[in-house]
């Protein structure tokens, strides 16, 4: 089962995450999310045990609960929905030049 764990201090690292939830069962995976752009942590993550039961424990256990100053939030992730991987806003086409207003110039 996976977890999200949301509200993470930008300075966690997932070696911290993973020890954190580590108390509750054998955690199978520990990631952070980074920004591709900057590298730096977006304050969420995901935790995954292989063990239904200990990640409920978890679950319950650490929401709410204090890592590195911050109130966690803790809930089963959601399955990952496929997202457009578009350069220019989501791949909405771009119309017109610099200064274009649409309707007539005159």
């Amino acid at each position: 089962m996976k977890l999200y764990v949301g509200n993470l201090s930008y300075d966690t690292s997932e070696d911290e995450l993973r020890d954190a939830f580590a108390a509750f069962g054998d955690v199978a995976s520990a990631k952070i999310i980074n920004d591709r752009e900057t590298g730096r942590s977006k304050g969420f993550g995901f935790v995954e045990f292989n063990d239904d039961e200990a990640a409920r424990k978890a679950m319950s256990s650490m929401n709410g609960s204090d890592l590195r100053g911050r109130a966690l939030t803790v809930n089963e992730a959601r399955p990952q929905t496929d997202r457009p991987r578009g350069g220019m806003g989501g791949g909405r086409e771009r119309s017109g030049g610099a200064g274009y207003r649409g309707g007539n110039r005159y």
